[in-house]
């Protein structure tokens, strides 16, 4: 519906982003995300997805973004003016909060004409507090639901705050549109993907180790905080176990970078991941695709798999968590109440997930495949669209 005419333009609109979508992002955001630029916030740019070597993972954002940008320039009247500038999966952890501004309230944020905010989960049963509020105009308070979003003006007539997080994990989908075409996220992305774009299966390529460490009061040192792949990792019941480098002058926070096997409750997978961002992105596929996996049979190859822990790897184990997961209690506390229930660990185990890296390769390879067939087209019109095969 149409809200506030002239004097506070913006549009809210429900269920705009079906449940799969919605489901989709989480899973993406939860496998590469990195600190943020806020307390307590972690972010997913496009531009990341492409420098860690997770390119593919755009082709998810495509229809959402050509959806919104449509209804922008419908809704304001701006029909083939505007040109995405920002787009970004964040999420907002305990703690996590803004006070009144508008979108466009810095020098450098002056080109943000519109802004959209798409909820990815909802307020109330994944996340406590994290109400946005007009300063003036109505609806004033909009309770986050998956699948809606806020359209507004970035100016002045839509200052808003965001209230403080106080429990879970508030996901959204942010971007900004502006008219000046100098500012235009799409021939950005589109010059890195044409540098970049293989035909290779891609793994993941964590970025340097500071861009993943939490740190409560953004002070960061290995004394107070988490990895927050380990984090993940750790939340859904696994553990991280490194594998021996020849190269023995490796530095701690490059454990991760290498070779790593996941384990669980005494047991370890015999399946060796690249790093430790592919093992949490197979991990949250698992998750995310939980109930049609459960419903496939196990093959004996996934059992076969599981292995008891020795001695000496559950002491590699418990020395990664000493450095990269020093206080369990700070993840619970930073990630909320959903997370200290159990059920989430419980939820899967080893044979799942060895049992998930097949779906998660088809996964991969058939969003690669659209990838590569939309790059000429993109590169030919300098956008981000669908392109529909054949």
């Amino acid at each position: 519906m149409w809200e506030g005419k002239r004097e506070h333009p913006r549009l809210i609109l429900h269920n705009f982003i079906t449940p799969e979508e919605c489901k989709e992002l989480e899973f993406i955001h939860k496998s590469c995300s990195t600190v943020g630029y806020r307390p307590n916030v972690f972010s997913t740019t496009l531009s990341h997805l492409i420098a860690t070597n997770s390119p593919h993972l755009l082709i998810p954002f495509v229809s959402i973004r050509e959806r919104l940008k449509e209804k922008m320039e419908e809704t304001f009247g701006c029909e083939y003016e505007l040109f995405i500038e920002f787009t970004g999966l964040i999420s907002w952890c305990r703690g996590a909060s803004i006070g009144w501004h508008s979108d466009d309230n810095r020098q450098y944020l002056k080109q943000r004409d519109f802004s959209a905010v798409c909820y990815l989960n909802s307020y109330g049963k994944d996340f406590k507090g994290g109400l946005f509020r007009f300063q003036s105009g109505e609806p004033a308070t909009i309770p986050p639901s998956a699948g809606d979003v806020i359209m507004y003006t970035a100016d002045d007539r839509n200052i808003h705050s965001v209230d403080e997080v106080t429990d879970g994990e508030r996901l959204t989908l942010a971007m900004w549109f502006t008219r000046d075409s100098s500012h235009d996220e799409d021939s950005n992305l589109i010059s890195r993907l044409s540098q970049c774009a293989s035909p290779e299966f891609p793994l993941p390529l964590p970025a340097s180790a500071n861009m993943y460490w939490f740190c409560p009061h953004q002070h960061a040192n290995l004394n107070t905080g988490f990895d927050i792949c380990v984090a993940r990792l750790h939340l859904l019941g696994f553990d991280v176990h490194s594998l021996p480098e020849e190269d023995r002058s490796l530095d701690a926070s490059e454990q991760l970078m290498g070779l790593v096997q996941l384990a669980k409750g005494g047991e370890l997978l015999a399946r060796k991941f690249t790093n430790v961002l592919h093992a949490l992105q197979v991990v949250q596929f698992c998750h995310w695709k939980a109930s049609e996996l459960k419903t496939s049979k196990v093959g004996s190859d996934a059992v076969e798999e599981v292995k008891a822990m020795s001695r000496p790897q559950l002491e590699t184990i418990n020395a990664l968590n000493a450095v990269f997961l020093p206080d369990e209690g700070l993840v619970t506390t930073t990630f909320g109440y959903l997370c200290s229930n159990g059920e989430e660990k419980d939820s899967l185990n080893l044979t799942d997930a060895s049992s998930a890296i097949a779906s998660w390769e088809e996964y991969t390879c058939k969003l690669l495949k659209e990838l590569l067939s939309s790059l000429p087209q993109w590169e030919t019109y300098q956008t981000l669209h669908k392109v529909e095969s054949g």
